[in-house]
């Protein structure tokens, strides 16, 4: 967990901070700067170090992924903004303060956002638009709940995957019971993937979007 916020933290950079720009969202920069520091630790969420990557296809193909994500961080808080989303004062305090909680002391959480080049009310505005961003990540990619013809209907077409699986029982009810849940899990989890795939394409389509060479 600690690892995470500090992952966290280090992806933290602001467009001010670069003097040249990877991408423009709606005429907002995305400073070379921020993408290096989000591609590092995109390596890292993907078990990669940087050293070790030296086909430089792949490299790139993985900076370009990187940059994909920050653009969409970009197009959803300018989303957020557009729908009005507020994110309240106390909302961003009790988050900032878990993640201070985390680090052990305030003096480590101080020292990690200076090595991140912010200061604490910089995070904190930081952290308000990530909330905002993700919140309205959430509305836009909510997806209804199957039905329980639909969750028989989906059990059925793929019970050998769905009961290897699950655990194991000698009893055929709880066997189906399970694997109910199960396949209802995998359904929400593949619909609720494809809404939000769909989301960053509406976005995209309707954006700006300028990558430099």
């Amino acid at each position: 967990m600690r690892i995470l916020l500090l992952c966290l933290l280090l992806v933290l950079a602001k467009a001010s901070w670069a003097d040249v720009p990877a991408a423009r969202v709606n005429g907002v920069e995305i400073g070379l700067t921020r993408l290096e520091r989000y591609f590092s630790e995109y390596l890292v969420a993907q078990g990669r170090a940087l050293t070790s990557i030296r086909n430089p296809n792949l490299y790139k193909r993985l900076r370009e992924q990187a940059l994909d994500e920050l653009i969409d961080k970009e197009l959803l808080w300018q989303e957020a903004q557009r729908q009005g989303i507020a994110i309240s004062d106390e909302q961003v305090s009790a988050h900032v303060g878990e993640v201070e909680i985390a680090f052990g002391s305030p003096a480590i959480f101080a020292q990690r956002l200076a090595e991140a080049g912010f200061d604490r009310a910089q995070y904190t505005d930081y952290t308000r638009h990530e909330m905002a961003a993700q919140q309205v990540y959430a509305r836009l990619s909510a997806v209804d709940a199957p039905s329980p013809a639909e969750v028989e209907a989906f059990y059925d077409a793929n019970r050998e995957r769905l009961q290897g699986a699950q655990n194991q029982s000698d009893n055929p009810l709880v066997i189906r019971e399970q694997g109910l849940e199960l396949a209802r899990a995998t359904l929400i989890a593949q619909r609720q993937g494809q809404a939000r795939q769909s989301v960053r394409q509406r976005l995209r389509q309707s954006a700006t979007v300028e990558i430099a060479d």
